[in-house]
């Protein structure tokens, strides 16, 4: 009994040193590390405060070269930063970040990724492309390959968008990319068309009409080729067969239609009557802006009496500026108040992008303003409020 009491009594000396030994480990730890990150913290927040950011950069990259932890606040400042439009801040953010040795591969794509986003913000396509690039086989390959596509189309390099898209893997994403790769066709064909390399034009518009079979564009571009080579009987026969099949398409059909194509089959009076059937027959299942001008344009031609009585019936039904402005034209009346009609009317013969409001005068396949594809209905502004 006396032998345990000693060892007991010799252990509590042993207990309390032991226990004082590991507060003052504690205490010197507390202190080092009050000496070091949270005073860069606190030291890069100060700046911030005080609007002295290119010193709170500076900051908080020494603190990220001697602490890991701090990854993710360099990529909450970039990001800051971006938003701020302050983009070579936020490029010297993930540049530094992107320098360290020892930054994990997730992080490292991420930084990469981020550097992207910088560039494109900026407006810089070419060193967003560059900084893209590296990211192929990472976990960020599909957002960067989507992000590479809004480059190569609103650079217009319709080629390499389409090996692009030829190398996206994924079995959905390539269903949806099946029409993109159609209108990079069609973009093509008509560069073609403008250089007048009219086989190289065809050939591009069959490829696209094998691409989707269901796009409405491959056709009506077929009709541009064939107006573009002076084939006008074949334009307008090509052009019936792809309204049959496809009724939605005839209003862009008929804004190709003028008196020269009228003219062209002034000996094919059985051709001109098909065609003046077609718009009929639409127009009166639908009254098409469109339909309707290329409908009064041929019975004019063609010596109808009741040519412009379409106009004052369209106005009846569908009270409209463009319909009474024509009117007005035809019946040969003041000519100030003609030209004053035709200036009020104008604006309301543009096409409007449903997605941004983006307005035209000429249909655009593709939005000059966000970038998305048939986002123009065919219908006029006028139409749009009727």
């Amino acid at each position: 009994m006396d032998f345990e009491w000693a060892w007991l009594l010799l252990g509590l000396p042993i207990a309390f040193i032991l226990g004082w030994l590991a507060s003052r480990l504690d205490w010197r730890q507390m202190r080092i590390l009050q000496r070091s990150a949270p005073r860069a913290y606190f030291q890069g927040l100060t700046y911030l405060l005080n609007e002295q950011q290119d010193q709170a950069i500076d900051v908080f990259v020494q603190a990220v070269q001697s602490d890991p932890d701090t990854v993710e606040l360099h990529f909450a400042l970039g990001s800051l930063f971006r938003r701020r439009g302050e983009y070579d801040r936020a490029v010297r953010v993930h540049e530094h970040l992107l320098a360290r040795a020892d930054l994990s591969a997730v992080d490292r794509a991420r930084a990469q990724w981020e550097l992207a986003q910088d560039f494109l913000k900026a407006g810089l396509l070419d060193r967003a492309e560059n900084a893209l690039r590296p990211l192929e086989g990472t976990t960020l390959e599909s957002q960067a390959q989507t992000a590479l596509l809004y480059i190569y189309e609103r650079t217009h390099d319709w080629e390499q968008a389409l090996r692009l898209t030829a190398r996206m893997t994924n079995e959905h994403e390539r269903a949806q990319l099946a029409g993109k790769q159609m209108h990079y066709l069609c973009e093509q064909a008509n560069e073609a068309m403008r250089q007048q390399a009219f086989d190289r034009a065809a050939a591009l518009l069959a490829q696209a009409k094998a691409v989707d079979a269901a796009g409405v564009r491959p056709g009506i571009e077929q009709v541009k080729l064939l107006l573009a080579q002076g084939q006008h009987r074949q334009a307008v026969e090509w052009a019936l067969q792809v309204s049959e099949k496809m009724p939605q398409t005839l209003p862009l059909l008929a804004g190709m239609w003028d008196g020269t194509i009228f003219d062209a089959l002034q000996d094919d009076q059985l051709l001109l009557q098909q065609v003046h059937t077609a718009l009929r027959v639409h127009y009166e299942t639908e009254a098409s802006l469109d339909v309707l001008l290329a409908l009064v344009a041929i019975e004019r031609h063609m010596g109808l009496p009741r040519a412009g009585a379409w106009y004052v019936e369209h106005i009846r039904r569908h009270p409209s500026l463009v319909a009474a402005a024509n009117w007005m034209e035809l019946q040969q009346q003041d000519p100030v108040i003609e030209r004053a009609l035709d200036k009020a009317m104008q604006p309301l013969l543009n096409y409007r992008c449903l997605h941004c409001g983006f307005e035209a005068r000429n249909y655009f396949w593709q939005c000059p303003g966000c970038q998305s594809w048939e986002s123009f209905p065919t219908k006029r502004v006028e139409e749009l409020h009727t």
